[in-house]
């Protein structure tokens, strides 16, 4: 099965399907739009937090970020009046160090994350969307301003008016990625922002077109009761025209043969309704369940 994942929601359903499947049958396809240098190394947010929900490694209480982890350089830095957008912890941190080595020795983002998955015994194949640099640029009244800035260091608080993806016409999608949809395995959008998460993967070239010609293609709604269950996921449906409804996220995905909605949806496409809130692994793992067995179904 190949999973396209943001951040947050997609991991939480990351953590049922690895018990439910074979690790080793599963390639989790990252989002690397939200990346971004600090302090000289790469932090790739929305591919770390798979690795570390992989890895068992990830913060639950945050979905971001190791659990347990300390945050003393961070501290120490911005006593020296060093300020840098995200908060990273200490272990966190090294991870960007290790990344970043590899890559300044001249090893692309894909084989960076082939090492630190093997480093941390991650058995789930993950891959970045691309090896080229993207970002997610939010136009607000203040300016054009990355994603970390827009919604870490003005806490989302700022009108989007529009959203792009500077960089996608020359990015080029993982040869992992791409081998993987051309072969027979099924492709499962996960519940993450469909416009920021999903929407730069779908995004880069071939990619659609590729998804278009599998025999199913289910997406995850991440919504509850037409409300993103976190992040800003609204504001930027919105702002790129769509309705902050399954509907709208299914119009907006744009190759979605089936739709996962929770039971009070509204959506009248097809679909096919369960409780797709994840409180828990137990609620990951029934989810993931149910998935699996919907699309063996299928």
């Amino acid at each position: 099965m190949i999973v396209l994942s943001g951040g947050t929601g997609t991991p939480k359903l990351l953590v049922g399907l690895k018990e439910v499947l074979d690790p080793l049958d599963l390639t989790a396809v990252a989002n690397t739009a939200d990346d971004l240098w600090i302090s000289g190394n790469l932090v790739s947010p929305d591919l770390d937090t798979v690795i570390y929900t992989l890895a068992g490694l990830v913060d639950r209480s945050r979905w971001w970020g190791i659990e347990n982890d300390s945050f003393r350089t961070s501290e120490f830095l911005k006593s020296l009046g060093h300020e840098e957008v995200l908060t990273l912890g200490d272990m966190d941190r090294a991870v960007h160090i290790f990344r970043s080595d590899l890559m300044r020795s001249g090893a692309g983002l894909s084989k960076a994350t082939e090492e630190l998955c093997r480093s941390l015994g991650v058995r789930v194949r993950v891959v970045p969307m691309t090896d080229d640099p993207v970002s997610s640029m939010i136009s607000t009244s203040l300016g054009e301003m990355d994603l970390q800035t827009y919604w870490v260091k003005n806490k989302g608080r700022l009108s989007v008016e529009a959203i792009r993806f500077q960089g996608i016409e020359e990015a080029r999608p993982n040869s992992v990625f791409l081998d993987a949809l051309s072969g027979d395995d099924p492709v499962l959008i996960g519940p993450s922002n469909p416009v920021t998460s999903i929407g730069p993967i779908l995004a880069l070239e071939g990619v659609r077109e590729m998804m278009n010609k599998k025999d199913r293609v289910i997406a995850v709604s991440p919504l509850v009761g037409d409300r993103p269950v976190s992040g800003p996921a609204a504001e930027f449906m919105r702002a790129w025209g769509y309705p902050v409804t399954d509907q709208g996220v299914a119009d907006l995905l744009g190759c979605v043969d089936l739709m996962v909605v929770g039971p009070e949806s509204r959506y009248k496409g097809s679909c096919v309704r369960m409780n797709t809130t994840m409180n828990c692994e137990e609620d990951s793992v029934r989810l993931a369940r149910e998935i699996v067995e919907l699309i063996s179904c299928s």
